[in-house]
């Protein structure tokens, strides 16, 4: 569409038209490049360099078919209204081009750069006073690949560390890529730290790239992974539950799919549970079964503003932020970072999340 609206209009001689295709023509398939380098279109393993250029020309590829189609409306209009037959001129074109062009390098800087810190408290009823103060980082869609890799890893391990939470969660998606792929690169999560431990729940991705391996290794990089299981954080002789979930990608592969009566059986009665579930879709289901707080990521934010509303239909209609389901809370975290395979930010940025819990009053 690109090429036949907006390309071959323009007052451009043959053969800088045929060049300038077959460059729409590179960008447009940049996850068929991904799957010839690595076997999968979610772990393109180019030079990082590439991988940005790739971002940006796939980016202004579809803004710039967005900003056709408006174009093409407006003439549509123009001629209902006015009559004759109206043209954009070349200027109105390249303006678009230009416009393209900027809003995707904009994208995709807002993309890849470490996440800002983000301060979040929520009030749990029946939490212990002991709790009350309780901080807990949320990470979650890392997607530590060609794009984000050990470098940037590190950058954001001492970023986390700096925060000085009480207990970190990672909630899914924390790797692009299959053990001898990205074990340098994962390697630097070996340093977060907190008082009360990490933990760390399976993502769609994980799946994608050897779950077992990968759910071993996080294991022995010291975080504690929670398949359909809970524990009990002990403060101060009080308690709270910290349950987390297998991802739905499990049912394709054949491993165990989220079951949360299993991960919630036997937690002490009364006691606030806090669950970890990569995706939110199911956040009903979790407050009808008493949750307190339900963490999630998986949307990314929905990454653009207005395409956030195609990723809210596919996700139950969570996508980013606070929700209240139930009498639970939900919050659904816009992702550390994202998937290599589009990434671009617009309106939609990374956050790294600190929670505070608070006692509910009464």
């Amino acid at each position: 569409m690109v090429v036949t609206r907006f390309l071959w209009p323009l007052h451009l001689p043959l053969a800088a038209k045929i060049v300038i295709a077959v460059l729409l023509f590179v960008a447009s398939q940049y996850h068929l490049w991904s799957r010839l380098s690595s076997g999968s279109i979610f772990a393109p393993e180019f030079p990082r360099a590439a991988i940005i250029v790739f971002n940006w020309a796939f980016g202004a590829l579809l803004l710039l078919a967005t900003l056709q189609l408006t174009l093409d409306a407006m003439v549509l209009l123009a001629r209902l209204v006015l009559g004759g037959r109206i043209h954009a001129p070349d200027g109105v074109r390249y303006t678009l081009a230009a416009v393209a062009a900027v809003t995707a390098a904009v994208g995709v800087r807002q993309a890849i750069g470490l996440p800002p810190a983000k301060d979040v408290e929520f009030a749990i009823s029946g939490l212990p006073p002991q709790f009350d103060g309780y901080r807990l980082l949320q990470l979650t869609d890392l997607h530590i690949s060609r794009l984000f890799p050990a470098s940037w890893t590190r950058a954001l391990v001492r970023q986390a560390n700096a925060l000085d939470a009480d207990l970190i969660v990672v909630t899914g998606d924390l790797i692009d890529g299959t053990m001898a792929m990205r074990r340098e690169d994962v390697e630097p999560l070996r340093g977060l730290r907190a008082a009360g431990g990490v933990y760390v729940v399976p993502g769609n991705h994980e799946y994608y790239f050897g779950y077992d391996m990968w759910m071993t290794h996080y294991a022995a990089m010291g975080m504690r992974v929670l398949e359909n299981e809970h524990v009990v954080i002990n403060r101060l002789g009080a308690r709270l539950v910290l349950a987390g979930l297998t991802d739905a990608a499990a049912r394709a592969s054949g491993r165990a799919v989220p079951d949360l009566p299993r991960a919630i059986r036997g937690a002490p009665k009364g006691v606030p549970v806090i669950l970890l579930d990569h995706q939110p879709s199911q956040a009903r289901r979790a407050a009808a079964h008493g949750v307190a707080l339900q963490l999630s990521g998986h949307t990314h934010g929905g990454m653009v503003v207005g395409l956030d509303r195609l990723t809210a239909r596919a996700n139950a209609g969570y996508v980013s932020g606070r929700y209240d389901v139930g009498g639970m809370i939900l919050y659904v975290n816009n992702g550390t970072a994202l998937w290599p395979g589009f990434a671009l930010r617009l309106g939609r940025t990374a956050e790294l999340t600190r929670i505070t819990l608070r006692r509910a009053s009464a």
